[in-house]
């Protein structure tokens, strides 16, 4: 990510946050908002206060974490330090948000939603981030069949794997008719549960490997309409027995982040097995879990240089690969299949400039284009403005996880625009 603005030294016991505001459908950045960010342990003491940017962005903000060591090797030692943040804009409700969790060396990005003053605040405000899933005790994964028998059982299934447009999150076990129900983008939700059930301090194959299952097991739910088909109006839960966690607020790692963008389409497959498969796995440490992935063992075996592949391998089928769904819904354009950089030219250098220039009503940090279908200097530049604004990194190049990115945004802009 370029931080060129706001240069900032690391050490061990210190981690980045950045907060991003914004309103309506999540997508409008709020300029000059008032931060606040305390420890915690002390509500009371302000570490700094700032406003955002025309982006809605904050200022990096460096903050003491506890040792690496706590995230790499499991410890009786909480790894990770906890802050509270306090928003306040004029014409918004005042938001606060408690437990933001900071690993060392690490960068947290905090989305911020704030609503108009006299209106209903959703049930989480104030907002507290529940515990990292491998420091607190959470109930352990119910065994199912990785592979569901839907033609025996009659079930309504989709006929090919199709990457959803969003998620609906039930908010609790299925049977807790109270939970709310939260339209969750797909890539969003999986960077959550990634945030939530990992630390981003691991190795990149070990949080490769953690990713892809995640996703894998996602997309089985939806393929298999796993919860529809038990009369349920959402599509997975927040339960730990059920699913995955989730958590509403929660801070998403960049490394993450970007991951999770790399991979947008992928999940696990077998022979001759048309459903992605549900990849279910435990901790390993408080909980063991044969035939499935140990997330511990899965970081080890990363150490000891495995990749993403060899560790799922290792863990549920040495048959097992990676796939690519055919489909990603509510993208327009499909990929070209090559980057777009300076010198392209053509129809899928139109589609990003037309995309881009609608994206920049609500992100006027972003250059409007000329539509010519040449990717020159002002298209590369308006390019990076975008990745600046949305956590990738900073190219100036349209590569496949750019494209995915510029697609889905282009799209939810667009519908509120309508």
């Amino acid at each position: 990510m370029d931080n060129d603005k706001n240069p900032v030294n690391i050490s061990i016991n210190t981690g980045k946050l950045k907060i991003k505001v914004t309103a309506g459908d999540n997508l409008f950045p709020v300029n000059n908002a008032t931060l606040q960010i305390s420890n915690t342990g002390s509500p009371d003491k302000i570490i700094y206060e700032s406003q955002t940017d025309i982006n809605g962005f904050s200022e990096i903000y460096e903050l003491e974490a506890p040792s690496l060591s706590y995230s790499l090797e499991p410890s009786d030692n909480q790894p990770y330090s906890e802050y509270n943040l306090r928003v306040n804009s004029d014409g918004f409700e005042e938001r606060l948000i408690s437990g933001i969790q900071i690993l060392p060396g690490e960068l947290g990005i905090q989305n911020v939603r704030l609503t108009p003053l006299n209106t209903n605040l959703d049930i989480y405000n104030p907002t507290v981030i529940d515990a990292h899933t491998l420091w607190e005790y959470y109930p352990p994964k119910i065994a199912e069949e990785a592979v569901k028998p839907v033609n025996e059982s009659g079930e309504i299934v989709l006929n090919r794997v199709v990457v959803p447009e969003t998620i609906i999150v039930h908010d609790g076990v299925p049977t807790d008719s109270t939970a709310t129900n939260y339209y969750i983008p797909y890539a969003d939700y999986i960077k959550n549960v990634a945030c939530c059930e990992i630390y981003s301090t691991w190795p990149d194959e070990a949080i490769k490997a953690n990713i892809l299952a995640i996703m894998s097991f996602t997309l089985n739910r939806v393929y298999t309409e796993w919860y529809r088909n038990k009369g349920y109006n959402f599509t997975i839960t927040s339960s730990t027995a059920y699913d995955h966690k989730w958590t509403y607020g929660k801070t998403i790692y960049e490394k993450i982040s970007q991951t999770v963008d790399s991979l947008i389409g992928s999940f696990l497959s077998l022979p001759n097995v048309r459903q992605p498969i549900l990849t279910q796995y435990c901790d390993g440490k408080r909980t063991s879990c044969p035939g499935w992935m140990s997330q511990w063992g899965s970081k080890a075996l990363s150490d000891d240089g495995l990749s993403a592949i060899d560790i799922l391998r290792y863990y549920y089928n040495s048959n097992i690969y990676i796939n690519t769904a055919p489909q990603i819904a509510g993208i327009p354009s499909s990929y070209p299949g090559y980057d777009l950089t300076i010198g392209s030219s053509g129809q899928p250098v139109i589609t990003i400039q037309e995309q881009l220039n609608e994206i920049s009503n609500s992100y006027p940090a972003i250059p409007k284009l000329n539509i010519d279908g040449i990717f020159g200097s002002k298209t590369a530049a308006s390019v990076k403005e975008f990745q600046k604004a949305f956590d990738m990194p900073v190219s100036g190049i349209v590569d496949y996880p750019t494209w995915y990115k510029l697609s889905s945004i282009y799209v939810a802009v667009s519908k509120i625009a309508e």
